[in-house]
C-alpha cells in the first residue's frame, strides 16, 4: 500500500541479519533497531557522528 502511495517505510525493532534481509526482500529497504545501534545520549551521537567524519 505505501508504495502506491508513494510513501517509504521504515522498519522498527530490527535485531538481527535475518529479519534485516526478510525485509529487504519484501522490498522495504529503510531498516532502524538494535541491529544498527542502542538507542544513546544526543552528546554521544553528536561525537559518533564526528568520528565517521
Amino acid at each position: 500500500m505505501a508504495e502506491a502511495l508513494g510513501l517509504d517505510v521504515v522498519a522498527e525493532g530490527v535485531e538481527g541479519q535475518e529479519q534485516k534481509e526478510i525485509l529487504t526482500r519484501q522490498g522495504c529497504m529503510e531498516h532502524q533497531g538494535y541491529f544498527y545501534g542502542k538507542p544513546m545520549p544526543a552528546d554521544a551521537f553528536a561525537r559518533l557522528l564526528k568520528q565517521s567524519a
